[in-house]
């Protein structure tokens, strides 16, 4: 721990991450299952939905306020509050499709900003070795409530008046933010944000300078282990013959239940293999995962192993993105929350270009084509993502030995 008060369990930390799985479920699978339900093309539903996911890898631009002025633990309240009003609004707006994209946009900013206050916070009060478990049970919040918001916004949205349903949402997404009012906050840096953002700019660069963190950047830009299909199940059921009620029960069965399985089986491997090269290992497997669900019929139970395996591969991809990205930030950092939105930001690039990808492939032949493009796009990224991980970790220890020969070589100057 790493202030003087106690902090609670690191489970009911991390639950306090379930806003932005509330929030994502209904940005990725509510909200493309009643578009889709309103008979809008599968391809339009992909877009916007691709527009939706967009601030994932822009809003870092605005986290340097995250660190100044007020607590991280104050933003984290305020910009959860406003990602469940925006939540409510997209709801609402399935007749305007102008206003649900912009309010996709902001449902997801604001909870991304939630997020990554709770990130920097977090990880300035953990000791080290509660990082990885808070990892995993910040993972089990986002995935669980994708899987809970899942099945309950269709279960809401047949039987209770639209209106109402965006109200219950909204303050779905809002409600974990309770759990912040028993967890220390330090207290704030009293800069205001314009001095954050020229720290920031200056942080940044210095990060960039630093080849190790260029590697990982490198790596979550790749468009490998994105697992994105996902965010585009809740429009794809009626391709399986599954009815409403279906859709919404393999939603949220099919996120919570593998989520938690991914969620414990990342710190077992994780301690067994380096986090970089579990992250491609995981990204190959389940992209042969998508390829062999082309094998299977298009039935309501296909459509439920379909959401399983690919729910379960997201889980364990994002539990090892975090993991990445905790080790990066390390202790004591005074811009944790700045350095936390921008490795998290740079993993989201390629999963909004891939879900485009992935709209235009269905456009052009369907679930078929769409599979394969996936898969295919996985399977080849991580591959040279490897090969160039393995070429700078050998040259990396080639030059190890040389660089202490030569040392050893000097003669002391005193």
């Amino acid at each position: 721990m790493r202030s003087g008060q106690r902090t609670p369990p690191v489970w009911l930390m991390g639950f306090s991450n379930a806003t932005l799985g509330f929030s994502t479920g209904i940005v990725s699978f509510v909200l493309p299952q009643l578009m889709a339900a309103e008979h809008i093309p599968e391809g339009k539903i992909a877009a916007i939905t691709a527009v939706g996911f967009s601030p994932n890898f822009w809003f870092f631009l605005f986290s340097p306020m995250l660190d100044v002025r007020f607590s991280r633990r104050w933003y984290a309240t305020a910009f959860a509050a406003l990602s469940g009003i925006a939540n409510a609004i997209a709801v609402l707006s399935l007749h305007h499709l102008a206003v649900l994209e912009l309010a996709m946009v902001i449902a997801s900013a604001t909870a991304m900003l939630s997020s990554s206050a709770v990130g920097g916070w977090f990880s300035n009060i953990t000791a080290d070795e509660n990082r990885n478990p808070l990892s995993k049970w910040m993972n089990i919040a986002l995935i669980s409530g994708i899987g809970v918001i899942s099945l309950l916004g269709g279960t809401l949205a047949r039987n209770l008046p639209i209106v109402l349903v965006a109200m219950i949402l909204g303050a779905i997404v809002f409600v974990p933010a309770a759990i912040f009012l028993v967890i220390p906050s330090p207290a704030p840096d009293g800069r205001f944000a314009g001095e954050s953002f020229r720290q920031f700019n200056r942080e940044v660069l210095s990060l960039l300078k630093r080849r190790e963190v260029v590697v990982v950047l490198l790596l979550f830009l790749s468009p490998c282990s994105t697992f994105v299909l996902p965010n585009l199940l809740g429009g794809l059921g009626g391709d399986f013959h599954a009815s409403q009620q279906i859709i919404s029960l393999a939603g949220g069965v099919g996120a919570f239940f593998p989520g938690l399985l991914g969620c414990f089986v990342f710190p077992a491997i994780a301690r067994k293999l380096p986090l970089r090269f579990f992250y491609l290992a995981n990204g190959i497997t389940g992209s042969l995962f998508t390829l062999s669900l082309l094998l299977l019929p298009r039935t309501p139970w296909s459509f439920g192993i379909a959401v399983f395996g690919e729910f379960l591969f997201q889980a364990i991809s994002f539990a090892i993105q975090i993991g990445i990205v905790f080790e990066a930030i390390g202790p004591e950092n005074p811009l944790a929350a700045t350095t936390f939105s921008f490795l998290t930001a740079a993993t989201n690039v390629p999963a909004t270009t891939v879900m485009l990808a992935d709209g235009h492939a269905y456009s052009a032949g369907g679930i078929t084509v769409q599979f394969t493009t996936d898969a295919l796009i996985g399977i080849a990224t991580c591959l040279i993502a490897g090969f160039l991980l393995a070429r700078f970790d050998s040259g990396r220890s080639r030059r190890a030995p040389e660089t202490a020969l030569l040392t050893t070589a000097l003669p002391d100057e005193n």
